[in-house]
């Protein structure tokens, strides 16, 4: 399939198979896309928990709504941004950029006084809005890369985030939960979504070309 193809075949899947697990080899593309993504200056301001423990799977179910991919699924992703940018953080990324490089350009040393001068003395709120906002960006190619690799997935935000921060530790790691992402494979007899048309708005009502 095309990748347009393989766009049209996924959808938020409703209900997982619990006996399918997701080959490691395809979770690791998915996690090398989302590694590879955009993100504002390059910060990559987030990280990407891997949850396969299914004690901790069980945990996280009843502050999600009890939605049954969160145990069904193969591997759960949840995407925690920083709670706020400091200047550790900022150094640390673009030190570690001029070192991959072996080179210290003036354009990019400009680039970071003013991101040193401005972010963090931000307030701490603004901050984690603005990197929760990069975890999207990530969850964006997150689904076009399981879509490629013919892996099912549903986006999730409706889970109580200070809670999930609770159970995987994210606040000592000056993290906050923004979003989840369960992988897995559709059980095609129980999910009431896996037959229904795909839905979207039509291209001449979505696409404004501006000559």
């Amino acid at each position: 399939m095309s990748l347009i193809e393989k766009l049209k075949w996924r959808y938020a899947t409703k209900k997982m198979d619990p006996s399918k697990p997701v080959p490691e080899e395809k979770v690791g593309q998915i996690l090398e896309a989302i590694r590879l993504t955009a993100s504002s200056s390059g910060l990559q301001p987030y990280v990407v928990l891997v949850v396969t423990n299914q004690e901790v799977k069980e945990q996280i179910k009843p502050i999600a709504w009890g939605q049954s991919q969160i145990t069904d699924c193969s591997h759960l992703l949840v995407f925690a941004a920083w709670d706020t940018y400091t200047a550790d953080r900022i150094n640390q990324m673009y030190d570690f950029a001029d070192e991959e490089r072996n080179i210290k350009s003036e354009a990019a040393m400009a680039y970071r006084q003013n991101l040193l001068k401005n972010y963090p003395t931000r307030d701490p709120e603004i901050n984690f809005t603005h990197a929760a906002k990069q975890a999207y960006i990530g969850l964006g190619t997150a689904l076009i890369a399981a879509a490629y690799e013919q892996v099912d997935c549903t986006p999730m935000e409706g889970f109580d985030p200070a809670a999930l921060d609770v159970i995987l530790n994210l606040k000592e790691k000056g993290l906050r939960s923004v979003l989840m992402l369960p992988l897995g494979y559709r059980q095609l007899d129980e999910d009431w979504l896996v037959n229904l048309k795909k839905v979207r708005r039509p291209t001449e009502d979505f696409v404004i070309n501006v000559a």
